[in-house]
Parts: C-alpha cells; structure tokens; sequence
C-alpha cells in the first residue's frame, strides 16, 4: 500500500482554497514524491512533483516572494 504522509494544510487567504502538501511514497518503491493537493469547494487539482521539479518550483516562487512588498506596505528582504 502507498503510503502518504501530509507536511501542511493550510488556506489561501483570497479564494478560500485549501493546500496540503504531502510525501508520497510508492508500495513498489522508488523515488518519494511530493503531492500538491488544492481543494477549491469540491473541486481537487492533484500534481504529484519529482524532487528535481519541487526544488525549481519553490526557488522560483521563493525569489518572486521576496520581491513583494510585505503585509505593511514595505518592501520584502531583497535577498
């Protein structure tokens, strides 16, 4: 049996979906994959994310991150 574990819930502020991330690791073996799991009302949209691809996505959507302002209308770390 494959075996998930969850690493976060959380919701989107604007919108209301829900996120959960989680390992997936196959019964066969194999390579561990990261599930993205995004609940909009009843609707899901499952991507299921090699290492390699996660790293990419998250460094992207790390460095756009920092480039906006923060909460309080200041500018985020320029890092």
């Amino acid at each position: 049996m494959d075996k998930l574990t969850s690493l976060d819930k959380f919701r989107v502020p604007l919108g209301n979906q829900e996120i959960e991330l989680q390992q997936m690791e196959f019964a066969a073996g194999g390579m561990p994959m990261l599930r993205l799991r995004i609940r909009e009302g009843r609707r899901f949209t499952i991507f299921d994310i090699d290492p390699i691809t996660a790293r990419h996505f998250a460094d992207v959507m790390g460095d756009w991150a920092r480039k906006q302002p923060n909460s309080h209308g200041h500018e985020a770390d320029p890092a």
